[in-house]
């Protein structure tokens, strides 16, 4: 049952070596603390520091900004093996891709000054898009940036913000010019967030994800530097947001395929230990067709998952593929989890029993970074072509 050791053809030695670490790191430093980060709405920045130390949170960032010099398969690798152990708490996955902004569209100076101590988990970031009014409809955003000398005044509010309570640097998706709507939009970085007219909501409540903070922001006038302008003029944000999601998309894909071997893992071990009416619950038919299913369609969103691996490392993988990735990978383990869930009978009800938090913390993956509904979108329009 357990295809953790399974090597697929991307798959390094080097990659193996960070694979074992990064196992190794979160069974002894995430695992432990997952109930108690859940009770109190964040992790510790203490755990944040470890991760920076062994290289977790600058994989795939380069050596001379103080990374690991890696690619986007080692980030793959860390973020698969959170996944593996049914973790959502920590929100290195929105951190790292926080840095990929930075290091693809930043200027010398702002990978020089930002990167370093965000590798080395110091200062921990935030993606501000999503707005009350304005989830994936950029068009619809409503925070301005207006130019005033040699600053931004940012004004607005963002809602559903990962690692909105602890980030230190900010990257904000606001309207530097409201009349060209989605080709208006820019990304500016709020580097400092112990600032003026800044301030932070409550953590906000999930029914899932109970471990990481999820934060509404404000924004009254925020005064920050024009030199934080993510990219060489101002408009380029939807260009740059676009840029990011098929290695966004494929992040949550690979994660998806951990949290579905966990369930089954988790599941066929305890289908074998309990007992009804006289017989392990493995003995019954019903239970092995269930798994059985899980298992097949968990292989075929294995194999989909190394494909778009594959094609992201060699620079083919494109947004439609990704989407199609995305679609697939949380749609199946919301199912499986669903299933799994289901053959623990009452038990998987109970919140000490890992199946049950993990169905309420996986949820979310159907929504975030871009819903079932608007994949199958994208999906479409590529077909009409």
């Amino acid at each position: 049952m357990n295809n953790f050791d399974d090597v697929p053809n991307w798959m390094t030695e080097e990659y193996r070596h960070l694979q074992d670490m990064a196992r190794r790191f979160f069974g002894e430093e995430l695992v432990p603390n997952i109930e108690t980060w859940c009770k109190k709405g964040a992790v510790d920045r203490k755990f944040w520091r470890k991760a920076g130390e062994l290289g977790l949170l600058g994989a795939s960032v380069p050596v001379q900004y103080g990374g690991s010099g890696g690619d986007h398969g080692h980030d793959i690798i860390i973020f698969q093996e959170q996944g593996r152990v049914a973790d959502t708490s920590w929100g290195g996955q929105v951190h790292n891709i926080v840095t990929h902004y930075i290091l693809n569209f930043g200027s010398e100076n702002q990978k020089k000054k930002w990167l370093p101590e965000m590798v080395s988990g110091q200062c921990i970031g935030a993606i501000a898009m999503s707005e009350p009014g304005a989830g994936s409809d950029l068009q619809g955003m409503r925070t301005t940036a207006v130019r005033d000398g040699d600053d931004y005044l940012i004004h607005g509010s963002k809602t559903f913000i990962t690692n909105g309570q602890l980030a230190d640097l900010i990257v904000i998706a606001a309207k530097t010019d409201a009349k060209k709507g989605a080709k208006g939009v820019s990304l500016i970085v709020l580097d400092n967030t112990e600032t003026d007219g800044f301030k932070r909501g409550r953590n906000l409540e999930k029914i899932g994800m109970k471990g990481q903070d999820t934060s509404e922001l404000f924004f009254d006038n925020v005064r920050v530097p024009c030199d934080n302008l993510l990219g060489e003029s101002e408009g380029q944000g939807f260009y740059q947001l676009m840029r990011e999601l098929p290695y966004e998309r494929t992040v949550i894909g690979a994660k998806a395929l951990g949290h579905c071997e966990f369930a089954m893992e988790n599941t066929t071990r305890y289908v074998k230990e309990r007992n009804v009416f006289g017989k392990r619950l493995m003995d019954f038919q019903n239970t092995r067709f269930v798994l059985a299913d899980c298992k097949a369609n968990m292989e075929a969103l294995r194999a989909f998952v190394d494909q778009c691996i594959t094609q992201m490392l060699d620079g083919t993988l494109d947004a439609v593929m990704a989407a199609m990735l995305k679609l697939m990978a949380t749609e199946t383990q919301g199912e499986i989890v669903d299933k799994c869930l289901q053959l623990h009978g009452g038990y998987g009800y109970m919140s000490e029993y890992p199946i049950s938090r993990l169905y309420t913390d996986v949820r979310v993956t159907r929504i975030v970074g871009g819903t079932s509904e608007i994949m199958k979108e994208i999906i479409g329009r590529s077909l009409d072509n």
